[in-house]
């Protein structure tokens, strides 16, 4: 990126975001790979292949030493955070076993409104892709159900009832928004073998053992290794069918999707009401569309376009789509490599391979990715140094919520933020840098920052925000020359942004003129 931090706005196909290529500016990511275009003639590999299980054995992680149950009448899928049936690793994880041990297979997803900024807003987003993946569950021959649990004082034990009756239970390996934990506990408790697979990045994460500390260290890894991991596999259901009766003898109360006023539902559920849901559509289907636009307008002088937040239509805005896995980021790749040369490709690439799966790696092998805990030793002794210098400007959290700033950019990123669930990347980051030099202290920024993205941002809790608001505390960076309240964290002004990026269409369009409030 021109500029700035995996933040979940543009890695939008990305995900995850990086500064110019490398902290301390200038592109000096290099050309990996062979220069040629994806073939369309790629081998498509069997689901029962070596190629497979050469890539679960670096995907799957156990999560207890619990025995696989003979006498189970399935084995269970918990989905969790990959919500799609194509290029899932855990389904195809699940697929596999159930057909070793000659049992149907079964997929729960359930929602409940005790997650953190639980809201209309993430609820909408989860529900409404939730219907367009059952119905694609029905038409492939998948047994798929959906649980959603309205009060905090409703049923918390659904899906420990279904696992009591499982083989064993495979779920996802996603290390933020509780994923990870929620699943250990799961793990803890029930009487049967519990498996996480990662189906989040292209790259196995297994192949990257230890933290990775900045995009040069990552980047040559991935690279090496991204032809083949992005050949495609024929993904199938399970050879056995769940029985009707064994699906009408579960114990669970099943949103029937289909013929659901969602909207209706949402209103009963104990979640915040406040925040609406996005104008964004949700689903695999709308994440192909908003890809096929991006690869007809925005990926043509992506690496320049990129920096401008007037041009709407030159990133990707995949980045919600991507955090709830509706769609697979190796198809995003094959995608992107049929349309343009393996040279044109690499920007964009090296926010979607490099920053994102940087975050990955980020947030699964650092114990403590949402603390200052997780930044380098040289922010410490910077932010020790500068922790009493006096600010030019402080605000509460209250205020920087509802864009009561003096700076007109800061405050429209926070308006589009609020309003849409999305921004553009370049204001973000300029908007996780200003409120590092606003808050009291540099623990309040980092809690407020997660605070904000976490409860507006449909990308939200994801590690590429993680990773993101990291970055703007010197994560993946180097010193900078050393100024008052930074240190010599990175600095990033709002004034010279006017100077550099093509704002006035952007301002126009979030500006407070341009908007209603989203707080009246």
């Amino acid at each position: 990126m021109p500029v700035g931090p995996p933040m979940g706005g543009e890695a939008a196909a990305a995900g995850a975001r990086g500064p110019a290529g490398e902290p301390g500016g200038g592109r000096r990511w290099r050309h990996f790979g062979a220069s040629r275009r994806i073939d369309a003639l790629m081998p498509m590999h069997k689901l029962d292949s070596q190629f497979v299980r050469d890539q679960l054995a670096q995907r799957v992680v156990p999560l207890n030493e619990k025995r696989t149950q003979p006498d189970g009448e399935y084995v269970l899928y918990w989905m969790q955070a990959t919500h799609r049936l194509e290029e899932n690793w855990a389904l195809r994880f699940a697929t596999l076993e159930a057909n070793r041990l000659g049992r149907p297979l079964l997929i729960h997803q359930g929602l409940d409104p005790t997650y953190p900024h639980a809201s209309d807003r993430h609820h909408a987003f989860i529900l409404e892709g939730a219907r367009e993946l059952a119905q694609a569950a029905h038409d492939a021959g998948y047994a798929y159900q959906f649980v959603l649990r309205r009060r905090h004082d409703d049923d918390r034990r659904v899906v420990d009832r279904v696992a009591a009756r499982a083989c064993l239970v495979v779920t996802d390996l996603f290390p933020t928004a509780g994923v990870l934990p929620r699943a250990q506990r799961f793990a803890d408790r029930v009487n049967c073998r519990v498996l996480a697979v990662d189906s989040f990045g292209i790259v196995p994460s297994g192949m990257l053992p230890t933290e990775e500390y900045a995009a040069r260290t990552i980047r040559p890894k991935l690279f090496k290794v991204l032809d083949l991991a992005l050949e495609p596999v024929r993904d199938e259901p399970p050879s056995r069918a769940l029985p009707d009766a064994v699906w009408r003898s579960l114990d669970v109360d099943r949103l029937e999707l289909a013929g659901t006023d969602l909207a209706a539902e949402i209103a009963r559920c104990e979640i915040d009401h406040a925040v609406p849901r996005a104008a964004l559509p949700s689903g695999g289907t709308a994440a192909r569309a908003a890809l096929a636009a991006f690869v007809k307008d925005g990926l043509h002088g992506y690496d320049e376009r990129r920096r401008h937040p007037s041009d709407f239509s030159a990133t990707s805005h995949l980045s919600p789509w991507l955090h709830f896995g509706h769609i697979p980021a190796a198809r995003v790749a094959r995608t992107v490599l049929r349309a343009v040369s393996r040279e044109a490709a690499q920007p964009f690439l090296d926010q979607l391979v490099t920053w994102r799966e940087l975050a990955f790696n980020f947030c699964l092998r650092n114990p403590r990715p949402m603390t200052l805990d997780a930044l380098p030793a040289w922010v410490h002794a910077t932010m020790r140094a500068h922790a009493r210098d006096r600010r030019e400007h402080t605000y509460t959290l209250e205020q920087l919520e509802h864009a009561g700033t003096y700076d007109d950019l800061w405050n429209a990123g926070q308006r589009e933020l609020a309003q849409s669930g999305v921004m553009h990347n370049v204001v973000r980051m300029l908007w996780g840098k200003s409120v590092l030099t606003w808050a009291p202290t540099y623990a309040d920024a980092l809690a407020w920052l997660l605070h904000l993205n976490d409860k507006y941002a449909l990308d939200g809790r994801d590690p590429n925000s993680v990773a993101g608001i990291q970055w703007c505390f010197g994560k993946f960076d180097r010193p900078f020359a050393e100024r008052p309240v930074w240190g010599v964290i990175r600095p990033m002004s709002l004034e010279r942004a006017r100077s550099k990026y093509e704002l006035d269409a952007y301002l126009a369009r979030w500006g407070a003129a341009s908007q209603p409030s989203l707080f009246g």
